[in-house]
């Protein structure tokens, strides 16, 4: 395998922790242009010296297609009320880090508006933000972020004003609950230039953020990218002699001291895109002092839509979740959407969870999660299903004037009588008529009919947002 190591590179980086100097006005705004909108005069609190750095999205390339066709990664509709973005948000809140920046891209115009909607008001205040910071083009560069690294670098002029001793980064799209104030306790008692939280499970799983070799310390000597191909990034003058040396899977959760960050990513690196296979990498080959954090709970990265389709699922058990929406000593935020309660005639529903302004009539609903204002007709059947719900509530004259000319248009947004629909995702706004059948009768496991509004992965059939099925259609 191919070694890399870098030499006679030195970084006059410190480990100490700055005092911070400034503190910031409650606020929350999406930025985009290049210049500071103000001054700050205040003392920050030892409390609140952490910032936080949010990724709205994967990449262009995402595994969660076509779920993501007209949305980022973070704001896939997740357990009925909530989005995938809600579970970081809430880590950061619950861990009392609630000074956040949110960096977004890719079809980030729903997540903007849920990010800027949700956290604006009760939940952050008292010189506490949530600044959404939108891709931008610029004299100086025209193109839009070329990865995490370059996006953090074009945006350091935001981050600089925040007095942070340290930078917490975090992908947006990730389920699990961490504690992130035993993140910044560990690298502080390390004392470490960067800290990277890694599975504790020792294990060969392909998490997408490498793998990296610790010591019996936890000092990160070796890193490698996935698949084992790719080259060996080690400490220099590392030897493989204590007796400990495993591998952990990386989770691309960063904790990154202040003046390292700007070190990195504006002299080492200048040229860099990303920061798990560039960044990271090099820091550790330039030795600085890079220790990980092992992480013993739940986390699924939602690496694919039955990843998705399963984290779904696990939302409806009464027991044994794993991961646990109604913890009221971790509780899950969102956007609260003042819909009025549900309307269930004469349905029965089993181990499922329903989202508020539904309209569930002689229906039979089980092993489902069913989002907001969705209406289901009478006789239908919902079996180990995900149904998104719908953006608007069509009136009576809406639903019957609207399909005066097709077939296919008179169908209403909603779930139609006597459908039956089991093991499948049905995203936003679909309209499945009468009498319709979503089983993947020929028990295809992987099929592209997206011009037909849906897809097969996994065996689950995935219907596209928006997508119209007529009446006693059959998939």
């Amino acid at each position: 395998m191919p070694l890399l190591t870098l030499h006679n590179l030195k970084l006059e980086l410190h480990s100490h922790h700055e005092k911070p100097l400034w503190k910031l006005p409650s606020r929350l705004s999406i930025t985009n242009s290049q210049r500071p909108e103000c001054q700050f005069s205040h003392f920050l609190p030892a409390n609140q010296s952490v910032a936080a750095v949010v990724f709205g999205e994967g990449s262009q390339q995402s595994r969660l297609y076509p779920l993501t066709k007209r949305r980022s990664e973070g704001a896939i509709p997740i357990a009925g009320s909530y989005r995938l973005i809600d579970a970081v948000i809430s880590n950061c809140i619950n861990s009392n880090i609630t000074k956040i920046y949110a960096l977004t891209q890719f079809n980030s115009t729903s997540l903007n508006s849920h990010l800027s909607r949700a956290y604006s008001g009760g939940l952050l205040a008292n010189q506490e933000f949530l600044e959404v910071i939108a891709a931008y083009q610029s004299p100086e560069d025209n193109n839009w972020f070329q990865g995490t690294a370059d996006a953090m670098r074009r945006c350091l002029w935001v981050l600089e004003q925040h007095p942070a001793v340290e930078f917490l980064v975090l992908p947006g799209h990730h389920l699990y609950k961490m504690d992130y104030q035993k993140l910044i306790e560990a690298h502080r008692k390390n004392r470490a230039d960067i800290t990277v939280a890694v599975l504790d499970s020792v294990s060969d799983q392909n998490t997408g953020f490498g793998s990296f070799t610790l010591d019996s310390e936890n000092r990160v000597i070796l890193f490698r990218e996935e698949p084992e191909l790719m080259p060996l990034f080690q400490v220099q003058g590392s030897k493989f002699n204590d007796g400990f040396h495993k591998k952990f899977s990386g989770m691309g959760i960063y904790v990154m001291n202040r003046h390292v960050m700007i070190k990195l990513l504006k002299e080492s690196f200048p040229k860099a895109n990303d920061l798990k296979y560039e960044v990271i990498p090099g820091a550790i080959s330039l030795g600085l002092k890079v220790h990980a954090y092992r992480f013993d709970g739940y986390w699924e990265d939602m690496r694919s839509i039955e990843a998705y389709y399963h984290a779904n699922m696990e939302s409806a058990k009464k027991t044994n979740m794993k991961y646990n929406f109604y913890d009221r000593e971790f509780p899950v935020y969102t956007l609260p959407r003042h819909l009025p309660p549900s309307l269930v005639t004469e349905a029965v529903i089993t181990d499922s969870v329903i989202g508020d302004g539904c309209i569930l009539n002689r229906c039979s609903i089980r092993n489902a999660v069913i989002g907001p204002r969705t209406r289901v007709g009478d006789g239908a059947v919902i079996e180990d299903s995900v149904i998104m719900g719908s953006d608007i509530y069509q009136s009576v004259l809406e639903q019957n004037i609207c399909g005066t000319h097709t077939k296919q248009a008179s169908v209403p947004i909603g779930v139609g009588e006597g459908s039956y629909i089991k093991k499948a995702i049905i995203d936003k706004n679909a309209k499945i008529g009468k009498n319709v059948k979503i089983i993947n009768r020929d028990s295809v496991l992987e099929g592209n009919n997206e011009t037909d509004g849906y897809i097969i992965t996994a065996g689950i059939i995935v219907v596209v947002r928006g997508a119209v099925f007529p009446d006693d259609s059959i998939l």
